[in-house]
């Protein structure tokens, strides 16, 4: 697949609306993915990919290769997302992130308000990490990317990310002490 990316990146910086189409196609649904749960909110993820996409088409002319197409994707993505993040005021419900519910019949309501009550804290939590912490974090825990593709992506060295995990992991940890 990075040997086809290389082809249609190539064919996209000559022009070629196609190409470009299929990598968006690739691409779209893993970035989307990461921009949501960075964002806590669809709509701001489709924007920052939307934007993203946009960005790389107009700088892909300029695109050496250095790294593959999928990784320079995820450093504008999580780019584009620090600077939401940023903007942000201190305070930002993630509250949005669905819950995943189980089968009706195996969940009593008791068991479903704790459920929903670890959920609620858990994001809370997640939102006092900085949101650097919160993208290294995020990208390794739930996404499961190596620490070189993280320090890759996000553009520190590895020990940089391995501090930001450890110190988010670490904040997590206490926060939600209570639920232990």
């Amino acid at each position: 697949m990075p040997h086809e990316d290389a082809l249609l990146v190539v064919r996209a910086a000559e022009g070629d609306d196609e190409a470009f189409e299929a990598l968006v196609h690739r691409h779209a649904p893993v970035l989307l993915r990461l921009a949501t749960r960075l964002l806590g909110s669809p709509t701001e993820a489709e924007d920052a990919v939307q934007e993203a996409f946009v960005s790389a088409w107009r700088k892909l002319p300029e695109f050496r290769g250095d790294a593959r197409f999928g990784t320079w994707m995820h450093r504008i993505v999580t780019n584009r997302c620090l600077n939401v993040l940023r903007s942000r005021p201190p305070v930002t419900a993630l509250d949005s992130v669905p819950e995943p519910q189980a089968p009706e019949h195996q969940v009593s309501p008791a068991r479903a308000a704790e459920a929903h009550a670890a959920v609620r804290d858990l994001s809370r939590a997640i939102e006092g990490l900085s949101p650097e912490q919160r993208v290294c974090w995020v990208l390794r825990e739930l996404d499961g990317v190596p620490y070189e593709s993280i320090a890759e992506t996000v553009g520190i060295s590895q020990e940089a990310v391995r501090g930001r995990v450890f110190r988010a992991r670490r904040y997590l940890t206490e926060a939600m002490a209570g639920w232990r």
